[in-house]
């Protein structure tokens, strides 16, 4: 890989209560790209994104094994506090959720629950966050408006703009378009393409032309184990494994 890695998973073991939903993963992600997770429903790649910034530690019965790096620090450390972790490390779920508050709290509610910025700085930071979300031009006139009288598509844009506004340094996003209509699946994934340039993006997908779309990279996970993980273009058109290649071309999953 030819950018710095920026998350790093080593044997990672996930067991909620007795099942294994991850087998063994150890993969690398690239810095300032985009990388796919891919592969039928139940096969671990929503299990592993939330490994990423410890979303799964409030399952009851949950258990995870081995490490999981961000940069040089072992988010799984003991002495290692797993708000910072979402701090660092941003999350965007498969149905938009905003809060019912008005556009510009949903996007000040992180800075402010941190309590650290003065109100021009959150001001300022709001307004960044909903330009770095492309959705400045259509709400910067009602911004004290019900973000619940958005659109879907607007919904997820503040929701991303939301996750932002903390400055994580990666973004995890959970089928993040699959709620959408074509237009706004579209708007979310130029955005996509756009928001690489300052973030590192995880994303999961179980729209493969999707993942060929906005993905640098893309690992295929299969009954809880990492297939592989390569370019998108080669994933795509020449994978190493008979299993990828037999998902891709739709012949199971």
């Amino acid at each position: 890989m030819d950018k710095k890695i920026k998350m790093r998973a080593r044997n990672l073991n996930f067991y909620y209560g007795q099942t294994l939903a991850l087998k063994s993963v150890s993969m690398d992600i690239p810095g300032k790209m985009v990388t796919a997770l891919i592969g039928p429903s139940g096969c671990g790649k929503t299990t592993f994104l939330r490994c990423l910034n410890r979303m799964n530690d409030a399952i009851e019965g949950a258990r995870i094994e081995g490490e999981v790096f961000l940069d040089d620090l072992n988010i799984y450390h003991p002495e290692v506090d797993p708000v910072l972790i979402r701090r660092k490390v941003g999350m965007v779920f498969q149905k938009s959720n905003p809060f019912p508050k008005s556009i510009f709290e949903n996007v000040a509610y992180g800075l402010k629950i941190n309590g650290r910025y003065s109100k021009s700085e959150i001001a300022a930071r709001v307004e960044k966050s909903l330009k770095d979300a492309a959705l400045w031009n259509e709400v910067a006139d009602r911004l004290h408006d019900s973000a619940l009288q958005l659109s879907g598509g607007q919904q997820q844009r503040l929701c991303i703009a939301r996750a932002l506004a903390v400055e994580p340094e990666v973004l995890l996003m959970d089928e993040p378009a699959s709620a959408l209509d074509p237009i706004a699946t579209q708007k979310v994934e130029e955005l996509i393409q756009i928001l690489k340039a300052q973030y590192t993006i995880v994303i999961v997908t179980h729209n493969m032309q999707q993942a060929a779309r906005v993905s640098d990279y893309t690992a295929f996970f299969y009954l809880g184990e990492l297939i592989e993980i390569d370019r998108t273009e080669k994933i795509f058109t020449n994978p190493s494994q008979k299993r990828t290649e037999d998902y891709i071309t739709g012949r199971f999953g």
